[in-house]
Order: structure tokens, then C-alpha cells, then sequence
């Protein structure tokens, strides 16, 4: 059984060139097991065709409120109380007008008008669109009407521009689908949606924009890169995204932020400095550069724990059944930065598979942390790596614990910062 085994999406596509990544979306949902129909609006097919999602899905795919084959037994009615969720990604700024204002002269306002169940919009648009005043009272009246809004990406746009308002890329968009469904679970109310907080989607809780002002907090993140030779290297799993969900909750707190990050996919969040390093060396230097000037210093980086003693400078031939690898330690960039004389307050993670609490206090003490993070990364039901979610055990002097429960990244790194500012007040 997969993630959303039995679970019915019905996958609303609106104007704007993000619709090309609905295809992948559609497909991404059905390789978990879900069960898929398309709406589509009349902008949506100026960008991709109906044909191409009936083609992935199996299934026909939905676009004119009257549809003559439809409409006898009053299909527009019992297609809004099909589904389990309605996700409609893209959701252009125009549909989100017309859904504040309930308009319902096309099948998607209709349906939304005629649905009991959970509405999901994953907004995608120019930046400036995103920021406008309009734009953003239609979001916050929706939020107010039940329906959950994620947040939108920040990078590079189609118009060549750079700011938030990309729609997040389908795997990610698939994950919070799939956490989404755990969260209804295990809250026990499936169907019915208000039931079911804003905070069990990847739309960060809101967080005092007071709580960390006037701090400059620094954060690594991401995977260290350690060459073996020109084409092949030592790393891991990291994806960053936890490292850059704490870089953009941080600023939201009101902190200025520095993120010293490996190598990820991920786009640099509005209002943060990032400098882009590969090995574990590099990391240290730049962390060190800035040190001085910190309040804050949160290692989230995975950092591998050894590099090549010597690294060759052609590619090394396959020539015998087995190969030796000489490895010298890498820095402990954490260890090295808490043992300052002008040390910041410094923040650990640990990634452990086995007897979390006593490998986490190990490392709390051993090297001189003020918190540590630890995470079980060593549950494939719940995986940490690459997900969108996490868990956290968060750990102090001898006795301090607290449980944060799994929920979307940004909700998590709002919730450590909470507790970080707590304990910068109360060391």
C-alpha cells in the first residue's frame, strides 16, 4: 500500500505557465496509489491540452460547467462531492479572486461553491501579482473561509524576474498532499475539513516578528561535497530543506539571516545571504568568517565526516576487483565554533537511527551546545531526508526536553526558534 492508496484528488488546473508541472503533479499523485480527475479552466488549456492529462490519468478530464454528457445527472454536483481533497495548482491570482468573491459562472467556481470538502491552492504567479494588496486580502479571506494556501516558492520566474510567487515543483507539491492525508488521519476526521488546523499543510504558522529581532543568526545547510577524484565525490542525503525552512522562518522572526549552504536544488529565501560552499573545509572557513558577528549559530548542515586524503587529479580507472580509499576527519564545524572564547549561542542537529535521546545528550555535552535537534532518521515510514516534513526531539542542560510532533518543515523550524528565543532569555 502506498501513501495515497484509495485517497481521491481531484486536481484543479488555472491559467499560467506552471500548468506544464500539473502534468507531472497528476502522474506524481498517481505513482502513490491516488486516484485522479482533472479540472481544467479555460486559461489552463491555453498552456497544456485536456488530451494530455486524460492521457496520464486515465480518466476524462473536466472543463465546461454545461457539459451536455454531463449535466443530465447533474455532474458538476456529484463531481464536488467526489473527491477527498480539491487541490488546484496552479492557483492563478485571478482564481483566487473569483473563489473570494464566489463567483461560479465556470465548473471551478462551482464546484467550490457545491464542495464540503478540504480546498488546497498552491498559488503561482508574478511576484509582484503575489505581494499585491488585492491579491493578498483574497488570500487572507480564503485562509478565514477554511481554504489552505502553501506557500509559494521564491527564485527565478518565467518573466525573467526574481521574487515568491513560483509554484512549488510536483514532488514537493505531492508530499504535502501526502502530509496533509497523515495529518486528517491522525487527527481522526477524515472528510470533514474543519476539523483539520492550516497548520497540518506546509503554509508556515505565523510567528512573532519580534522574536529574534535585532539577532544575526547564522545557519548551515545542506550536504557537504568531498571529491575523490574529477567525477566522482563522498556526500548524502541531505536536501537542505530543513536548513532553509529555519533561514526563512528566521527572518520572519525578524533576524538578520546568513546561510552558509552545500550543495541543493533549493531557491535562496527572500531576505536571507547565502553563500554556496561544497566541502566541509570551505563550510568551516566562511562559518568562521562570521562568527564574530553572530548571535545564533544553528549547524543544520549534514557535513561528511571524512574527505580523501588526497584527492586525484584524473579519474581513477577501474582496474581491480577492490578498491582502497584512504579518508582523513573532517573538521567538527559545530564542536570547533561552540569552543570560542566569543562563541554565539550554538544550536546542533543530530541525525540518528538508534537510542535517540543518549546519542543526542552525548552530543549536547560533548560538545558544549547551548540545544541540540535530533531527528530519527532511521524510520522508513516517516522519512526525513528529502521530505517536506519533519519530528524533532530538542534537548538542554540536564534535563530540558521538548517533543516537536511531525508537521511541515517551516511549521517545525517556527517551533525551534520558539524555543531557541525562549532559552536566549532564559539560558
Amino acid at each position: 500500500m502506498t501513501a495515497l492508496t484509495s485517497r481521491k484528488i481531484l486536481l484543479a488546473i488555472t491559467g499560467g505557465i506552471a500548468s506544464y508541472k500539473s502534468a507531472i503533479l497528476a502522474r506524481r499523485l498517481q505513482d502513490q496509489g491516488g486516484d485522479v480527475r482533472v479540472v481544467m479552466s479555460k486559461g489552463a488549456q491555453a498552456f497544456i491540452t485536456p488530451l494530455t492529462l486524460q492521457a496520464l490519468t486515465g480518466n476524462p478530464v473536466h472543463t465546461d460547467l454545461l457539459d451536455e454528457s454531463a449535466e443530465a445527472a447533474m455532474g458538476h454536483i456529484e463531481l464536488a462531492r467526489w473527491p477527498d481533497l480539491i487541490l488546484i495548482a496552479p492557483a492563478s491570482a485571478n482564481t483566487m479572486a473569483r473563489l473570494a468573491h464566489g463567483l461560479a459562472d465556470d465548473l471551478l467556481g462551482t464546484l467550490c461553491l457545491a464542495t464540503t470538502k478540504q480546498i488546497m491552492l498552491a498559488p503561482a504567479m508574478n511576484h509582484q501579482m503575489w505581494a499585491n494588496v488585492a491579491t493578498q486580502a483574497n488570500a487572507d479571506t480564503l485562509k478565514k473561509r477554511g481554504f489552505l494556501l502553501l506557500e509559494p516558492d521564491s527564485g527565478h520566474q518565467a518573466c525573467g524576474e526574481t521574487g515568491s510567487g513560483r509554484m512549488p515543483e510536483p514532488e514537493d507539491l505531492r508530499d504535502q498532499v501526502i502530509a496533509w492525508f497523515e495529518q486528517q488521519s491522525a487527527a481522526g476526521s477524515a472528510g470533514n475539513p474543519a476539523q483539520i488546523s492550516a497548520a497540518s499543510t506546509t503554509n508556515p504558522s505565523p510567528i512573532n516578528a519580534d522574536l529574534l529581532k535585532g539577532k544575526h543568526v547564522l545557519i548551515t545547510a545542506g550536504p557537504t561535497v568531498e571529491p575523490i577524484d574529477p567525477v566522482r565525490y563522498i556526500s548524502n542525503h541531505s536536501s537542505g530543506k530543513m536548513g532553509y525552512a529555519l533561514a526563512a522562518s528566521a527572518v520572519e522572526a525578524g533576524a538578520q539571516v546568513t546561510l552558509v549552504s552545500g550543495p541543493t536544488k533549493l531557491d535562496t529565501p527572500q531576505g536571507v545571504t547565502r553563500i554556496d560552499v561544497q566541502q566541509a573545509t570551505q563550510m568551516l572557513s566562511e562559518v568562521e568568517s562570521w562568527v564574530p558577528d553572530t548571535d545564533v549559530f544553528i549547524a543544520v548542515a549534514a557535513v561528511a565526516d571524512y574527505r580523501m586524503a588526497g584527492i586525484a587529479e584524473e579519474k581513477i580507472k577501474k582496474q581491480t576487483e577492490q578498491m582502497t580509499l584512504t579518508l582523513v576527519k573532517n573538521p567538527d564545524i559545530l564542536k570547533t565554533i561552540s569552543l570560542r572564547d566569543d562563541r554565539p549561542f550554538c544550536v546542533g542537529f543530530a541525525a540518528e537511527t538508534e537510542h535517540l535521546a543518549e546519542h543526542a545528550r552525548s552530543k549536547l555535552q560533548k560538545k558544549k551546545l547551548d540545544l541540540i535537534a535530533a531527528n530519527d532518521v532511521g524510520n522508513r515510514d516517516e522519512p526525513v531526508f528529502g521530505a517536506d516534513t519533519n519530528a524533532l526531539d530538542v534537548y538542554w542542560g540536564e534535563h530540558g526536553h521538548k517533543r516537536i510532533e511531525r508537521a511541515p518543515k517551516r511549521d517545525v523550524a517556527a517551533a525551534l526558534l520558539a524555543i531557541i528565543a525562549e532559552r536566549l532569555k532564559n539560558p
